[in-house]
């Protein structure tokens, strides 16, 4: 079994990565994390992981100035984060990440990053080094800013340590 890890543009990995995402969230699905993976609505980068030449999980990267207690911030939100049903459990999400974390700290531009997940999910991005935002999140909503709390806020320190206050995502979520 052979591993290829790939960090493409968001447009551009778009058609190869659909089909994944498709899978794991069928097209119609209720599902607030599915953000960021519809055909308007595309990430700036895209990790894809394959395994044996198959497409097995997938996270995109989006890359945008916020600000956070008034202050501009500039984060790499973590979103999409899919892993094919017969691919769980085998590492390939904390791969995916790993990769995500790695491209936003070579970046050296990028203030914290920032994902949003289910309660159930929270476990996961905390084994890895993230903590939960202990602040309030405002973002763009059905055409005007409202609190976002939908899922749970986590946050990873890179150059900056964001803690409490008002994040401002300055659009809509990732």
């Amino acid at each position: 079994m052979s591993i290829e890890i790939d960090i493409l543009s968001g447009d551009a990995a778009w058609p190869m990565a659909r089909p994944l995402l498709e899978t794991v969230w069928p097209p119609g699905a209720k599902a607030p994390h599915r953000r960021g993976t519809s055909d308007d609505e595309h990430p700036t980068l895209r990790v894809l992981i394959e395994s044996s030449g198959e497409l097995v999980c997938h996270v995109g990267i989006t890359i945008r100035i916020v600000t956070w207690n008034g202050r501009k911030c500039q984060v790499g939100g973590i979103g999409g984060l899919a892993t094919r049903p017969d691919g769980r459990r085998r590492g390939y999400g904390s791969l995916a990440l790993t990769a995500a974390v790695q491209t936003l700290r070579d970046h050296e531009a990028i203030d914290c990053g920032l994902a949003f997940c289910d309660e159930t999910q929270a476990a996961f991005f905390e084994a890895r080094g993230w903590q939960r935002y202990d602040g309030a999140i405002v973002a763009e909503q059905s055409g005007s800013k409202a609190p976002y709390d939908e899922l749970v806020p986590m946050q990873l320190d890179l150059r900056r340590k964001v803690r409490g206050g008002t994040l401002d995502l300055c659009g809509s979520p990732w």
